[in-house]
């Protein structure tokens, strides 16, 4: 229980113990709730300054949020300390994205405080649920890379791993999306226009972050020794955000950069009346920190992506070095105290900064320096796409990080003096694996750098892993064999079942017992009643349950009515040629023209739903969210079809709707051409609330597939080495349209303007890449994909079978928890301790016990 008094009107926290999540039908203790309702009262008129008759529903959320966030920082203290005391070694996770999505939900359930915080709520005339849609989703990241951070973040919490998440504090996020007339537009994501009530302003925590100017060398008794003499100074201002483990029992926290300008008004130039002029530095510091992935078609949104990734990766690293210096005195025992994994290519510089701040700051000899750096780090690559492994131009390289790029060429000097001793006079080879892309227009590779610069590299599924040792890093892993490792992404499951599927876990708890909530093995019991015909019929009315919450949003947010009793068909993900949103919408009009054909015909009703945001500078992406939205005009409109296909797109994707999609998917699209999708993580938590996957072997695919069975799942298309070879044989598609009168008749429709009257040209460039460039394979799996998609209607259409299959794929999931992932991560690449297990609470163990 929680013993608050009120001292000079601040909460102040007595005593805590770690809070059980009430069994099924618990009456909540009626002292906790007087006390919860007293520290929500308190915060409402000492820290909003309102009282109750006044306050907005706004005004309830932020003291309900300020009154769960004192309860968590009694622990996130003391989880410091005791991680300082005993002088754990921590982990530092750098990413440029971190989609958290609301914590106000996702902390109450970890604290163990949902049930007590929803009735007192209740009691002071407040609804959880109505306080919950106040919080804006945090506009920290995009797609999944974000999404897996924000997992790892609450994994390693959940594990009492003593780690810290560096990121950017972004003021509008990557945007937010609005359909107008079918087209996406972008505007600004003012997420922090109510202000946030997690975080917390450090501003004593301040670091100076250098751009520009030249590089001064001079002899110190045969040493060569660099001094760096920027242009221009920005400082970044630290932001905590509290990270809660399940059952509240380690805290750990997420710290943000925020930029400024030393100098936030130039009063002389202010006093002259260039008014402007006089902000101009600030405004030039804070543009780091305005945008996520800010539009890099101009030589000057280049520039600032570079800077955002110099500015968090050099705040970070200066963070962690003196926090390092402050528990342990001295720098060499680096690599044995920190760990620092790098989420995918855009903290590379972490490898350049790591080095000038140990040979030119701590006077550290360049051999010891290196080796220390790659001890300490450690990278994952997300990707398999050439393009997507950022690289700089050397000449942008040199103007902003002049001293990093003499770095730079120290580092593939030593390298490839290692590469030609593995390989004498080969050319190709040494070009292959140097830092430096001669040609194309001399260019810093950025992946080959983390690469180079770690001691371990680790895709994020097996497949992924295993192509990275073929294709992009293949010359790489000869130079460092035993470098490249696995370990399969996961999700958190508190977050994907427990929130986003309470009934469902109701369902669970009852049927595995309470320990299920810490012992994710014991959804195995689950396959015992798989079969089971009254509890097959509870989960189905838990799954309508949530196609009605996801009919009704619908209905509110684009006006159009759905079936709940219809099959959901869902593929939500960032829309990218690869993801293959485009093959979907292909067989959405075939399966369209064959219900126009043969409207006597019987046909499995189906809501065809997408969500997903191109970025701004995509174009083609941008295209195809206009032909999902023509073809969803044409369809819903057609009286022909009679409400038995239905097409849905879901403006501005993010984790709160995702929550809401996710359990009332019955299907779940994972279509990406094979060899493509590093992994996905949509796809289990899809899985996990019982939708089945329609998809290529690509990416965590194949796991899911090993896991849940492969009755239980629809693969379809070309496997890699497929794709490979017909790639080698041109992208021309004509052949296969033509043995494909269904495709053809798709494609012709979407030429001709069927789908665009006012605008029939505006698909024409999708009907040629359809033909004459099908680079993602879209043509050549058509065919595949729709008959695979009929054998779905069939399996739909018996009823006690499909329920089955649902049930087996939650039952089997348990693998693809993002605990099992960190404790990989953890135990064979960062060497820290991690909890042996989770702690299953006092209540539900007895309650285990008497099953």
């Amino acid at each position: 229980m929680f013993v608050v008094t009120l001292n000079a009107g601040i909460d102040v926290l007595q005593e805590q113990i770690p809070g059980n999540y009430p069994a099924l039908g618990q009456p909540v203790d009626e002292l906790a709730l007087a006390e919860i309702k007293g520290a929500i009262l308190a915060k409402l008129r000492l820290a909003i300054g309102k009282d109750a008759g006044m306050a907005t529903r706004r005004d309830w959320y932020k003291a309900a949020a300020l009154a769960l966030r004192d309860r968590i920082v009694h622990r996130w203290l003391t989880a410091e300390k005791e991680s300082y005391d005993a002088g754990s070694k921590r982990v530092y996770y750098l990413s440029l994205e971190f989609l958290i999505g609301r914590l106000f939900t996702d902390a109450l359930n970890n604290m163990g405080l949902l049930p007590v915080f929803e009735a007192a709520l209740g009691d002071l005339g407040v609804g959880l649920d109505d306080l919950r849609k106040c919080e804006p989703d945090a506009a920290l990241g995009n797609g999944g890379l974000g999404r897996l951070a924000a997992c790892f973040m609450e994994s390693m919490a959940t594990l009492a791993i003593p780690a810290i998440g560096y990121g950017i504090r972004y003021d509008f996020g990557l945007f937010r999306q609005i359909i107008s007339q079918g087209w996406q537009q972008e505007y600004p994501d003012e997420w922090l226009s109510f202000g946030n009530p997690w975080e917390f302003l450090r501003a004593e925590v301040v670091y100076h972050i250098h751009f520009g100017g030249f590089v001064d060398h001079v002899d110190d008794g045969g040493r060569d020794r660099a001094t760096w003499r920027p242009a221009e100074t920005v400082q970044a201002v630290a932001y905590d955000t509290p990270i809660v483990g399940w059952r509240g029992q380690h805290v750990n926290a997420l710290r943000l950069w925020s930029a400024r300008s030393p100098d936030p008004l130039r009063l002389d130039v202010f006093n002259t009346g260039d008014y402007l002029g006089a902000v101009a530095e600030e405004a030039r510091a804070e543009s780091i920190c305005k945008f996520l992935y800010p539009n890099d078609e101009s030589p000057a949104g280049r520039e600032l992506r570079l800077r955002q990734e110099y500015f968090f990766v050099s705040a970070s690293l200066q963070d962690l070095v003196k926090r390092h210096l402050a528990s342990d005195g001295q720098l060499r025992s680096l690599a044995s105290k920190v760990a620092v994994q790098l989420n995918d290519t855009h903290p590379s510089l972490a490898v350049t900064e790591l080095m000038r701040i140990l040979v030119d700051l701590h006077n550290f000899r360049w051999d010891e320096a290196w080796k220390i750096t790659v001890a300490t780090l450690s990278y994952t690559n997300h990707t398999l796409l050439p393009e997507a492994l950022e690289t700089w131009p050397v000449e942008l390289f040199e103007r902003l990080l002049p001293r990093h790029l003499e770095i730079i060429y120290r580092i593939n000097a030593a390298h490839l003096a290692l590469a030609d001793q593995r390989c004498p006079g080969d050319i190709e080879y040494r070009a292959s694996v140097s830092l430096i892309d001669e040609k194309s227009g001399r260019r810093v590779r950025m992946g080959q750098l983390a690469f180079v610069g770690s001691h371990r590299i680790n895709g994020v599924s097996a497949m992924h892993s295993d192509l990275m040792k073929e294709t992009v890093f293949h010359d790489l892993n000869h130079l460092y064999p035993g470098r490249i490792t696995n370990k399969t992404n996961g999700i958190t499951f508190r977050r994907w079942l427990m929130l986003a599927n309470p009934k469902l876990t109701g369902l669970m708890r009852e049927v595995c017992g309470e320990a299920v909530l810490d012992d994710f093995s014991l959804f195995q019991r689950l396959e015992a009643r798989a079969s089971d015909n009254a509890f097959q019929q509870r989960f189905r009315e838990v799954k309508h349950h949530n196609k009605l919450a996801l009919a009704r949003l619908i209905n509110e947010r684009r006006g159009v009515k759905i079936d709940p009793s219809a099959l959901f068909d869902i593929q939500i993900k960032r829309i990218h040629e690869y993801k293959r949103q485009l093959l979907n919408v292909v067989e959405t009009i075939a399966l369209y023209q064959a219900i126009k054909d043969e409207p006597q015909r019987d046909w499995v009703p189906r809501v065809k739903i997408f969500a997903g945001k191109a970025a701004a500078s995509y174009r083609y992406a941008k295209l195809i969210i206009k032909l999902i939205n023509d073809v969803a005009e044409v369809v819903n409109n057609d009286p022909d079809v009679a409400g038995r296909l239905k097409v849905v797109f879901l403006a501005d994707y993010n984790v709160s709707l995702a929550e809401v999609i996710i359990p009332a998917a019955d299907l779940s699209e994972q279509i990406s051409t094979a060899g493509m999708e590093a992994s996905g993580t949509g796809n289990m938590k899809l899985a996990l609330n019982g939708a089945l996957t329609i998809g290529t072997l690509d990416g965590a695919n194949i796991e899911i597939r090993d896991h849940v069975g492969a009755e239980n799942i629809a693969i379809f298309g070309m496997e890699a080495g497929d794709v490979m070879v017909r790639r080698k044989q041109g992208l021309d598609a004509t052949d296969v349209i033509s043995r494909s009168p269904r495709l053809a008749r798709a494609i012709t429709a979407i030429e001709s303007g069927a789908f665009s009257p006012d605008d029939r040209a505006r698909f024409a460039s999708i009907g040629h890449a359809l033909r004459y460039l099908d680079h993602y394979m879209v043509s050549a799996d058509f065919d595949s994909y729709y008959e695979a998609q009929r054998g779905i209607d069939a399996r739909w259409n018996v009823v006690p079978a499909w329920t089955r299959a649902s049930i087996l794929n939650v039952a089997r999931m348990p693998w693809f928890s993002s605990d099992r992932t960190i404790r990989e991560y953890a135990e064979e690449i960062w060497n820290v301790p991690v909890r042996a297990a989770a702690v299953v609470s006092e209540a539900g163990a007895q309650r285990e016990a008497t099953r």
